[in-house]
């Protein structure tokens, strides 16, 4: 992996000494010790572009009198070992190949990670990892989904940029008689990664309950980033509604049963008596 430029070393140092929690030139035991190989730096460095494969070695040193059995493991940044595990005999030094990739789409910025060293007996070691990636940044947010739901105004939003971003939010609903809500902007107490959808919802207490209403949401962002996205809702009382309705129709449907009722009480014609058949009874001879 490529050494840091004297541009960066100043912040490299820095993040090297809130790392070095574990030193590694100590031996776990007093046996046996890992470090960056050829010696003199205290913890691993890489730099590179999204989806860059980044080369080193690490050095497994035995000091003891007898082989010690080693296994291999990174977390916080993508590292690969050539072995995984590896048998290493008394007094003797083993040097194992690895590479760090840089996740395509990462953002531009360092991360941290850890090279993690254990033995079969429960010593163990570690070594920072420090991965500065490089990259133009770029702000970008956008809102989306926005609908009104009950009394709440849900939407989403969506880091499409490659930095990290704290949004800012103001809701405005214009109804059919004016303004109904006009919240002014305010920081939301989240933080999109780059590629993160997030849904949220803003409440909307004494909404009205008859009204055609179009919401509006505005969110920014550091960096020039920002979004607009609007929202149309109907607020009908509709027991109200289905109360009157049943009325109305209770009322239109009145004459028309009164006339059947009349229609029903003008005498007519007697009708012929129906005459039943005989019934026969007996037993045949």
């Amino acid at each position: 992996m490529s050494c840091p430029t004297r541009a960066v070393q100043a912040v490299y140092l820095s993040l090297l000494a809130l790392l070095g929690a574990a030193p590694a030139a100590a031996a776990a035991g007093g046996g046996w010790s890992v470090a960056p190989a050829g010696g003199g730096r205290p913890s691993f460095y890489a730099e590179g572009a999204p989806g860059t494969v980044l080369r080193d070695t690490v050095s497994v040193t035995n000091r003891t009198r007898h082989p010690v059995t080693v296994r291999l493991t990174g977390t916080g940044v993508q590292v690969t070992f050539a072995e995984a595990e590896i048998r290493v005999p008394a007094r003797t030094r083993a040097d194992v190949p690895l590479t760090v990739t840089v996740p395509e789409g990462a953002a531009p910025g360092d991360r941290t990670g850890t090279l993690l060293a254990r033995d079969g007996d429960g010593g163990s070691m570690s070594v920072p990892v420090l991965l500065r990636i490089g990259g133009p940044e770029l702000s970008a947010l956008t809102v989306e989904r926005v609908a009104v739901r009950g009394d709440r105004i849900g939407y989403d939003l969506v880091n499409r940029g490659t930095t990290a971003l704290v949004p800012t939010l103001s809701v405005r609903a214009e109804g059919v008689f004016g303004t109904l809500l006009d919240r002014a902007p305010r920081t939301l107490p989240v933080e999109l990664a780059p590629g993160r959808r997030l849904h949220l919802s803003e409440p909307w207490p004494g909404r009205p309950a008859l009204d055609a209403v179009d919401v509006r949401l505005t969110v920014t962002a550091a960096g020039g980033a920002g979004d607009t996205a609007t929202a149309s809702a109907r607020f009908v009382p509709w027991g109200g509604v289905a109360a009157g309705g049943a009325a109305l129709a209770l009322g239109a449907a009145a004459p028309t049963l009164v006339r059947r009722r009349r229609r029903r009480a003008t005498p007519g014609p007697s009708p012929e008596p129906v005459r039943e058949p005989a019934e026969l009874t007996g037993v045949a001879r």
